[in-house]
């Protein structure tokens, strides 16, 4: 493994369709980006640089930056804030101020069996990585179709927000292997509650 690179710890996850809703899922169920070095496995597990991708430069203002995005990026996804707001226009302001920034350039190479990979063309700075993940969001939020798709996750106190792309959008649950899991072992017990004498 590179110097800077770390494996994604189980809790990070990247299941919500989009990159920009992947680190907001990185509140629940606590604050996952605490440190460097989740910071990292964050950002090679959501595939902003290209597996190996030494982050040994990152340093400890990173983590306060994605999570000053993703403050950010909520104010417009999820808080659904009225727009003509303050607050709205504000959060708009420092999302689109940080879209502007390129994101980091990729290159192919030549990989040890000869096929091209990926690869990007020096170490990432934490300005391009944000700002690929605001035009993300940008993306998302100008799209009326990828709009139309967000879900809340219905599951108890989950505030994961999705891209619904299921057929007949009728995905209730940020993921049938946790949330729903949890209500359907919720629901078996309420009904076998019902059945005792």
């Amino acid at each position: 493994m590179a110097p800077g690179t770390v494996t994604v710890p189980h809790e990070l996850r990247f299941d919500t369709g989009r990159l920009c809703l992947d680190l907001l899922a990185t509140t629940h169920p606590t604050e996952q980006l605490d440190s460097v070095e989740v910071l990292r496995a964050w950002i090679t597990g959501a595939g902003l640089v290209p597996p190996g991708t030494s982050l040994a430069h990152a340093d400890a203002g990173w983590p306060a930056a994605f999570r000053e995005l993703r403050a950010q990026t909520a104010r417009l996804v999820r808080d659904r804030l009225a727009p003509g707001t303050r607050a709205y226009a504000l959060a708009l302001a420092r999302v689109n101020d940080t879209a502007r920034t390129a994101p980091p350039a990729p290159r192919a190479v030549p990989g040890a069996d000869g096929s091209l990979v990926r690869e990007l063309t020096g170490p990432p700075e934490c300005a391009a990585l944000l700002g690929a993940v605001a035009r993300d969001a940008v993306e998302l939020l100008t799209d009326p179709v990828a709009r139309a798709a967000l879900r809340q996750c219905e599951g108890d106190n989950c505030p994961i927000v999705y891209l619904d792309t299921s057929r007949g959008r009728r995905r209730r649950w940020c993921s049938s292997e946790i949330c729903g899991n949890r209500e359907r072992v919720a629901r078996h017990r309420r009904r076998a509650a019902l059945t005792r004498p």
